[in-house]
C-alpha cells in the first residue's frame, strides 16, 4: 500500500490505513506483543481442544515466531475472509492461518514467505463407489468458500509461487457448494453417500485429520487436482516487517523446526521445498 500523503501549510496528514515502513515491526517490539490473525474451526491447523484451549499447528508456528521475536502472542479468529483480504489497519500484526499464495490475494496481502505445502485431495464418503476424477463429473462438491479449492473447482486457481507445475482441471461438477468453515463440507459429507454432497476437496492434512477423527470419508488415494504452498501473511506496505518475518520462517526451516512441527501434526514433513 503506498503512503498517501496531503500537506497543507506546514501540517501532514496520513490517511488511515496508509501502511508506513517499518511500522508493524516497531509496534511489536514496543508492545512485546504479536497479534496473530488464525484459524479456530481447522484442526489440525487451529481448533479449540477439550479444555477450550487454541491449539494447532499454526499455533504453534505463530508462538514460535513470537519466541524468536522475543515477545508474547495473542491469536484473534476473524473470518476467513477479514483474514486474507488485507486491509488490517493494525488490528493484526501477522496471519498464520495456512494461506494458499494467489494472485488476487498478493494484490492484497504480502507474503512473508512459504512455510509448508498442502497437496489437495477429494474425499469422498467411505460408501461411495467414487474411484477417479472423471467418476466426479457432474457431482455435487463441497468446498470452503473463499479458499483455494472454491477457486479451483471454478477453474480461477492462480497459486503466485514459482516452480509449481500448471494447474490441470480434469472434471466438470454437476453442483459446487460452498461452506464458510472448513469442517462444514466434511460434516455434510458425513451424512450419507451422496445425500447432501458426493466429494468434498481439501487439504490432505485436513482430510487425514477428519477420517482420523472418526468422520466415515475415504481419500481417493494418489490422485492430487493440484498442489499448493502456504505462506504466513503480512498486511502490505510495510517490507521491514516482511523481510524480518521471512528471515525467521527460513531459519525454523533450515533448523528443522517447521519440519517437527509439521510431523507433530500432520505425521509427516510437508516442510521441505
Amino acid at each position: 500500500m503506498k503512503k498517501l500523503v496531503a500537506i497543507a501549510l506546514t501540517s501532514i496528514f496520513i490517511l488511515p490505513g496508509a501502511a508506513i515502513s517499518g511500522q508493524s515491526l516497531d509496534r511489536v517490539t514496543d508492545k512485546k506483543e504479536m497479534v496473530v490473525a488464525t484459524n479456530v474451526g481447522w484442526p489440525p491447523q487451529g481448533f479449540l481442544d477439550d479444555d477450550n484451549v487454541l491449539v494447532g499447528f499454526d499455533i504453534d508456528v505463530a508462538k514460535e515466531i513470537g519466541k524468536r521475536l522475543g515477545v508474547d502472542v495473542s491469536f484473534e479468529t476473524p473470518e476467513w475472509a477479514t483474514m486474507t483480504g488485507g486491509r488490517w489497519q493494525g488490528r493484526f500484526d501477522l496471519g498464520v492461518g495456512s494461506v494458499a499464495p494467489t494472485k488476487a490475494r498478493a494484490e492484497v496481502i504480502d507474503f512473508a514467505g512459504i512455510y509448508y505445502y498442502s497437496p489437495y485431495v477429494y474425499v469422498v464418503h467411505a460408501d461411495s463407489s467414487i474411484q477417479s476424477e472423471e467418476d466426479l463429473n457432474g457431482k455435487i462438491i463441497g468446498v470452503e468458500t473463499a479458499t483455494a479449492s472454491e477457486d479451483f473447482i471454478n477453474r480461477r486457481l492462480q497459486i503466485d509461487a514459482p516452480g509449481l507445475p500448471p494447474v490441470q482441471y480434469n472434471i466438470e461438477p454437476g453442483e459446487v457448494r460452498t461452506f464458510p468453515d472448513s469442517m462444514m463440507p466434511f460434516d455434510d459429507l458425513r451424512v450419507g453417500n451422496g445425500v447432501r454432497l458426493d466429494a468434498v476437496i481439501a487439504p490432505e492434512q485436513t482430510a487425514k485429520n477428519a477420517a482420523k477423527s472418526g468422520y466415515p470419508v475415504r481419500i481417493l488415494e494418489g490422485i492430487y487436482p493440484f498442489r499448493s504452498p502456504a505462506v504466513i501473511i503480512a498486511e502490505k506496505g510495510d517490507p521491514e516487517w516482511t523481510a524480518k518475518i521471512g528471515e525467521i520462517i527460513k531459519a525454523m526451516k533450515a533448523d528443522g523446526t517447521l519440519g517437527k512441527l509439521t510431523t507433530k501434526w500432520y505425521g509427516a514433513d510437508y516442510s521441505k521445498d
